[in-house]
C-alpha cells in the first residue's frame, strides 16, 4: 500500500528539466535535430538572401531616386537615396528623346514575335528529343548543346555577311527568321528545357494515344502541348526578357536602320549625352535623364514579371530547371 501511494504521489509531482535535458532543449534550438531547422541556420540563410536582394535591389532604388531629383536636390549633398521633392520632368525628357512610343512598339513587335515562334519551334524540338526515336539522335543532342555553350561572337561575322547577301540587312528578319527554325537567341537551351519538361510525363499518355489511332504530330499538338503550360511560361518570360533586353543582336544587324529597338536608342542616347558633357562641360541633368530613360526600359519586363512571377516560379520547378 506504502508502494502504491508513493508511486502516486511521485507521479502528480512536477516534471522538473534537468541540466542534460536543458543542453539537448538549446542544441534542437540552435543546430536542430536536423541540419536545416536551427535557429543558427536559417539565420545563416536569412543573410544570404537579404544580401544577395539587396545586390539586385539597390540599382533599382538608386535608379529610381536619381530620376526624381530636380536641381536643387542634385546640389544638396545631404540628399543621397530619397529626394525631398519629386520631380517628373527626368522621365519625360527621356521619353522624348527615346521617342519612346514608336521604340516602345518596335521593340514589342521584335520580342514577341521572337518568342511565340520560339515557343512553338522549340517545343517542337524538345518533344522530339524526348518522346521519339530517329538516326543519330545523341549526336545530334550533343550538337544542340554545343551550339549553346558557343560563344555567339563566333558566328556572328558569317551571318552579317550571309544575312548581307540575302538583302536582310538593317531589317527584322536576321532576328525573326532564325527563330521559326528554332534559331535566335538562347533557342538551344529553350529546346532543352522542352526536353526536360516531355521527358518527365508518363508514357502511359502516349500509349493510350496510339491505341487511339494518334500519330505523333496529333499527340504533340492535342495532348503534349496543351498540357507544357508551365515550360511554355518559362520559355515565354526567359525569351521576351531577354530578346527585349538584347542589344548585341540588333546593333549588328540593324546598325544603319531608322527605326530601332529601345536598347539601342539607349545606347544612342547615352552617347548623346556624353558627347554633350564633353563638349559643354559635365551637366548635373545627364545622369537623372540616363536613369529615368533605364527605368523606361525595364518598366514593360518589371510589368510582365509582376503579372506572371507565380506561375514562373512553379514553372522552373516543373521544368527541372533547379535540378
Amino acid at each position: 500500500m506504502e508502494r502504491i501511494v508513493r508511486a502516486v504521489r511521485s507521479r502528480s509531482r512536477p516534471y522538473r528539466k534537468t541540466a542534460d535535458d536543458r543542453l539537448v532543449s538549446a542544441k534542437h534550438f540552435w543546430i536542430g535535430k536536423e541540419a536545416d531547422q536551427g535557429f543558427l541556420f536559417r539565420l545563416f540563410m536569412y543573410l544570404i538572401l537579404v544580401d544577395t536582394a539587396f545586390i539586385y535591389i539597390k540599382p533599382i532604388l538608386y535608379m529610381a531616386g536619381t530620376m526624381i531629383k530636380d536641381a536643387s536636390n542634385m546640389l544638396d549633398p545631404s540628399v543621397i537615396w530619397v529626394p525631398r521633392s519629386i520631380y517628373t520632368g527626368h522621365l519625360e525628357e527621356a521619353f522624348k528623346l527615346l521617342k519612346y512610343n514608336s521604340g516602345f512598339v518596335y521593340s514589342l513587335t521584335i520580342s514577341l514575335s521572337v518568342t511565340v515562334l520560339q515557343i512553338i519551334s522549340c517545343a517542337i524540338a524538345g518533344y522530339a528529343f524526348a518522346r521519339l526515336e530517329f538516326s543519330f539522335k545523341k549526336l545530334w543532342f550533343a550538337a544542340l548543346v554545343f551550339t549553346f555553350i558557343l560563344p555567339p561572337q563566333l558566328t556572328i561575322l558569317p551571318s552579317i555577311i550571309m544575312f548581307k547577301q540575302l538583302g536582310w540587312a538593317n531589317t527584322v528578319l536576321p532576328m525573326i527568321v532564325p527563330a521559326i527554325f528554332g534559331h535566335g537567341l538562347k533557342g538551344a537551351l529553350f529546346v532543352i528545357i522542352f526536353r526536360q519538361f516531355f521527358s518527365t510525363l508518363p508514357k502511359e499518355l502516349e500509349e493510350a494515344a496510339r491505341m487511339d489511332g494518334a500519330n505523333a504530330f496529333r499527340f504533340f499538338f492535342k495532348v503534349m502541348l496543351p498540357i507544357s503550360r508551365s515550360a511554355i511560361i518559362v520559355v515565354f518570360l526567359f525569351s521576351f526578357v531577354w530578346n527585349w533586353n538584347d542589344f548585341y543582336l540588333p546593333s549588328m544587324y540593324m546598325s544603319g536602320a531608322k527605326e530601332v529597338p529601345l536598347s539601342i536608342s539607349l545606347a544612342k542616347l547615352a552617347a548623346s549625352l556624353n558627347a554633350d558633357s564633353a563638349q559643354g562641360g559635365t551637366s548635373i541633368f545627364a545622369e537623372p535623364v540616363k536613369m529615368a530613360a533605364s527605368f523606361l526600359i525595364i518598366l514593360p519586363v518589371l510589368v510582365v514579371y509582376a503579372i506572371a512571377q507565380r506561375w514562373f516560379v512553379e514553372g522552373i520547378e516543373r521544368t527541372g530547371l533547379v535540378e
